[in-house]
C-alpha cells in the first residue's frame, strides 16, 4: 500500500544517514556531498 504518489520528474528530498544533510533532487544522489555517506529518500518510509 502506498500513502504518496510518486512522481519520477518530481524533485525529492534525500537525507543523510551519517550526518543528516539533506538534499533536494530529481534522481537519488547516491552518497552525501559533504560525508560520502549513503543517502535515503526521505518520502520512504523506513520501518
Amino acid at each position: 500500500m502506498r500513502d504518496v504518489d510518486q512522481n519520477p520528474n518530481e524533485e525529492t528530498p534525500y537525507e543523510c544517514f551519517q550526518c543528516g544533510n539533506v538534499i533536494v533532487a530529481e534522481d537519488n544522489p547516491g552518497q552525501c556531498p559533504d560525508c560520502a555517506g549513503s543517502m535515503r529518500n526521505r518520502r520512504t518510509p523506513i520501518e
